[in-house]
């Protein structure tokens, strides 16, 4: 059963490939590269029990963890072209 899980997240994860392709807007190819990630957390699990190693879940943890931060940090970039702090423009919003 794990096997066919196995086989059944790698062909999603090609699909997903191929929509991170074809997405005509960068907000769809970030989708595609979370969805990407979390594919391969479930991967990395899967092939974790097949192979009987346990420890194979921390590594699938950390990769969610990293993948997580990464599409934050992606979607910053993207609205405020910066991944410092937030442009004086924005900051000063509301207070006049």
């Amino acid at each position: 059963m794990f096997l066919a899980a196995a086989i059944a997240l790698f062909v999603s994860m090609i699909l997903v490939l191929a929509r991170l392709y074809a997405g005509p807007t960068v907000y769809d190819r970030v989708l595609a590269v979370n969805s990407f990630g979390t594919l391969t957390v479930l991967f990395i699990a899967v092939l974790g029990f097949l192979n009987g190693r346990p420890d194979f879940l921390d590594i699938a943890i950390l990769y969610a963890l990293i993948n997580f931060v990464g599409t934050i940090a992606i979607l910053k970039f993207f609205r405020y072209r910066t991944l410092g702090d937030v442009p004086q423009a924005n900051k000063n919003k509301g207070r006049d």
